[in-house]
């Protein structure tokens, strides 16, 4: 299963580039600071203390090139898992909240993902607890750079401290300039905060896992053909699912939601997209066929493969 796996040529549509900073990566941006530092600001306790430490390591990004190294390592362990395609979020949003200037970082990450054999599309993410004139903010940047492979506009952050509803008319300057709309839902809160990112126009959900207490909500993704990005270990890293065998991602699947598997925040997890696969299998009873379906769901559902509103 395990080289079956590794052959198989996969997609990852929720991928945090921030949250995919190793701590070996971060020595090599710094390296007066030594990896047992760094690697201290992986520990953390629940939800809130994750987003906490997804800030603090985002500060050692401080520079262009800080971001072409992260990029480029990544990539790397993307080429090395047979990942063919992926969708990379961008904290654009934490980008704004540093005070850095945004287009040398872009161009310094576009620049390192040239010539990698992973086809790579951006989403620019805004917190959501940062509020909605940042994120509109966001959104023009998103849109002044379409024709460089940004293809999506995201929130994410504290569904708590950010709802979805208050993102209505950020989400509709998203769509008016021609870009694709996702948000994080679902993730550690009820299932009203997927209604309520599917009402401002959500094309996928971040997460969702909350969906399995809505039988309305399963059948509504269902019959719209609308996939939860499942992370399976980041479910359970950030304790909103608080053991492996109560993750809902096989009802999810059998109840017919359209699902793909990411690994969201992979350095801050633990985990590859290698692992996520196979934990599905070992844990969840997913065959190899399912495996394949799952994967063929990544470039399915792909923004890069779909003409706006489509979904």
């Amino acid at each position: 299963m395990k080289d079956a796996i590794l052959v198989l040529p996969k997609a990852e549509l929720h991928l945090h580039l921030e949250g995919a900073v190793e701590p070996e990566t971060l020595h090599e941006i710094d390296p007066a600071t030594s990896v047992e530092e760094f690697r201290a600001l992986y520990s953390y306790a629940g939800f809130d203390g994750f987003l906490k430490a997804f800030g603090a390591v985002g500060k050692r990004l401080a520079t262009p090139e800080a971001y072409a190294i992260a990029t480029r390592r990544l990539l790397e362990r993307l080429v090395a898992q047979n990942v063919r395609y992926a969708e990379i979020i961008i904290a654009a949003g934490v980008v704004l909240w540093k005070g850095q200037e945004f287009a040398p970082v872009f161009d310094a990450i576009c620049d390192a993902a040239r010539g990698s054999t992973v086809k790579v599309r951006w989403i620019f993410d805004a917190v959501r607890q940062f509020g909605v004139e940042q994120a509109m903010t966001v959104v023009q940047w998103a849109a002044e750079r379409m024709d460089r492979g940004v293809v999506a506009f995201g929130i994410g952050g504290s569904e708590e401290r950010g709802p979805a509803l208050l993102f209505q008319d950020v989400f509709a300057l998203a769509k008016n300039a021609g870009l694709h709309t996702v948000a994080h839902a679902g993730e550690g809160t009820s299932p009203q905060s997927v209604w309520d990112a599917l009402t401002i126009g959500a094309e996928r959900i971040g997460h969702g896992i909350s969906a399995i207490e809505d039988p309305a909500l399963m059948t509504h993704l269902r019959e719209h053909d609308i996939p939860l990005e499942i992370s399976i270990t980041s479910n359970l890293v950030t304790r909103v699912v608080k053991r492996v065998e109560d993750h809902p991602v096989r009802r999810l699947y059998e109840s017919g939601v359209p699902i793909t598997l990411n690994t969201d925040d992979p350095a801050m997890f633990g985990c590859t997209l290698l692992g996520e696969y196979q934990l599905a299998a070992d844990r969840f009873g997913f065959s190899l066929e399912e495996l394949y379906g799952l994967a063929q769901n990544g470039f399915q559902f792909a923004f890069a493969n779909r003409p706006l509103g489509e979904l």
